[in-house]
């Protein structure tokens, strides 16, 4: 049965991003919606395994990890939201932890990993299931709130109203002052095109960011996909599965047929996948048992102490299919992964159109043309937060 609704914000998307947006904007006094294609639990952000970066060692600060990023997106992002990214890491990782989150710790304080692109070690993590920890302690916060959830409601419609907007989702019929779209990329949509395998949940279709240009928002960089480095690529149960890059930070190094190393294990994504690519068609690849293409991912190296405390979710994967990463290098070769570009926003999260917000993988700018690892669980929440506080805001 069809519901027409009034609400101060409506968010669409219920990954980290969509998660945050509706607690800041709940928690600025806004009456909010939640809307999302499937169930609230159906998102990329769960499916993040490798960690959340923030500048919380003694020897790192937000400017060394805002000239990492700045050097990874080889200078194409927008500087102004790097910096508020990394200048407000730190307390996003407090507020995750008031939230519920906890995160691995060692020593009395957190551990810490280096990760691709990284001068210092900054990554924090939930053993490897860091995305799942941060969207369940979010959702927990929404679900003990009066903000109204609208499951299996897929946005088909954004208008323009005097009020603000109207949005048909699903069978419902919302209208609210301001929108804010956090509903991802389209990366799985986008391997089923190619051929390819993607890490992306099958909601990633991207059908949200369309309705938002054909509105006339503005977009950057959308053509720059991302590649993980490392996806699983057998046994066939592990096609399409992100390795953490973490296994590459704790002593995993990448071999081509010949057992030679042939790029910098740590470096930016973008890097490290062509390397592999290049490898490959230059005929010193492997093949899987299937006959695909790979390479080693010495995960031999990897320490069982580490790989228990931060990689037990991979571990019991991979046994699983009857292979022990510890006793056995394994087979690895990059799977589409993440939107780099998309709408383009201001420092709270604004869109080119008055009162439609968006943050999270549907958004642009913050990384540019290539993301590093642990910075999209950042931005999901950094923009998040804020797209929500400044949506509840503009619509008072």
């Amino acid at each position: 049965m069809a519901e027409s609704l009034q609400v101060d914000v409506l968010v669409v998307g219920s990954g980290a991003s969509g998660l945050a947006a509706a607690v800041s904007a709940q928690r600025a006094g806004a009456r909010v919606a939640l809307a999302t294609k499937g169930s609230l639990q159906s998102c990329n952000s769960a499916k993040a395994q490798g960690g959340i970066q923030a500048a919380v060692g003694e020897d790192d600060s937000p400017e060394q990890h805002a000239d990492d990023v700045w050097r990874s997106s080889h200078e194409t992002a927008d500087r102004r939201l790097v910096e508020i990214l990394t200048e407000e890491a730190p307390g996003t990782i407090a507020w995750l932890e008031e939230a519920g989150v906890e995160f691995t710790r060692e020593n009395g304080g957190y551990r810490l990993a280096r990760c691709g692109g990284a001068s210092r070690k900054r990554l924090l993590q939930v053993g490897d299931r860091t995305g799942h920890a941060i969207t369940s302690a979010l959702r927990d916060s929404v679900e003990s709130t009066n903000v109204i959830r609208l499951p299996k409601s897929p946005l088909a419609g954004l208008d323009r109203i005097e009020s603000g907007w109207r949005a048909r989702l699903g069978e419902h019929t919302v209208e609210a002052g301001a929108v804010v779209l956090a509903a991802g990329g389209r990366c799985y949509r986008v391997a089923e095109e190619r051929g390819e395998l993607s890490t992306n949940h099958p909601g990633a279709t991207g059908e949200v960011t369309q309705i938002a240009v054909d509105l006339g928002a503005e977009v950057r960089d959308f053509d720059a996909l991302q590649y993980h480095p490392n996806g699983g690529a057998w046994p066939a149960t592990m096609q399409g599965y992100s390795i953490p890059e973490t296994t590459r930070a704790y002593g995993a190094v990448l071999l081509n047929a010949d057992g030679e190393e042939f790029t910098d294990s740590l470096g930016p994504r973008d890097e490290v996948s062509q390397a592999i690519f290049d490898e490959v068609e230059a005929g010193r690849g492997v093949e899987t048992p299937d006959g695909r293409p790979a390479v080693w991912l010495d995960t031999t190296r990897i320490a069982k102490d580490d790989a228990e405390v931060s990689l037990p979710y991979m571990l019991r994967r991979y046994r699983a299919g009857g292979v022990d990463p510890l006793a056995e290098r394994i087979l690895t070769f990059p799977v589409l992964h993440y939107q780099n570009g998309g709408l383009v926003i201001g420092e709270h999260g604004e869109t080119t159109l008055d009162g439609l917000y968006a943050c999270g993988e549907i958004a642009g700018g913050t990384h540019g043309r290539n993301r590093m690892m642990g910075n999209s669980l950042l931005e999901c929440c950094v923009f998040g937060r804020r797209a929500g506080a400044h949506a509840a805001k503009a619509a008072a």
